[in-house]
């Protein structure tokens, strides 16, 4: 199996949106494509904001966003934010998932973050045991505010 992670482009949008629906999150509905290319424009123009995409002979099966944040604390180290990773259920348990965060934890690396974090839904053990593997422990308390 030849996975390939690169960076999303706006021409990966028909594939990649569908694999939001499997986030379990916003009762399965997506954006459509005219709205998301409008948004994903706006995304590029971040500079340290990216979405990745992960393929197997060009068919997409996988996806996450990495968020660099710059920091005046922590010495001025920056920190990453995990986001959104998914793997179609047809591609799960074959190590995608592990592949594309170990790929993320690696672009943090490289950009000098201190730490990489994530958000996870309390009832999503599944993915919390996934993390876990990954060498990722729990940490804190995440408090969200709906707007």
């Amino acid at each position: 199996m030849n996975l390939t992670i690169r960076q999303a482009a706006l021409e990966d949008l028909p594939m990649l949106l569908p694999l939001y629906r499997y986030l379990g999150m916003d009762d399965g509905t997506i954006l459509d494509e005219t709205e998301a290319q409008s948004l994903f424009q706006r995304i590029a123009a971040y500079p340290d904001y990216k979405v990745y995409v992960s393929e197997i002979r060009g068919e997409v099966i996988g996806t996450f966003g990495l968020l660099i944040m710059d920091n005046l604390g922590h010495r001025g180290k920056p920190s990453a934010v995990l986001e959104d990773v998914v793997v179609h259920p047809a591609w799960r348990r074959k190590g995608i998932g592990g592949q594309m965060v170990r790929f993320a934890m690696s672009l943090a690396a490289a950009k000098g973050c201190y730490k990489i974090s994530l958000t996870s839904d309390l009832r999503r053990q599944e993915a919390h045991r996934f993390y876990e593997e990954l060498g990722f422990r729990r940490h804190g308390i995440s408090f969200s505010l709906p707007l």
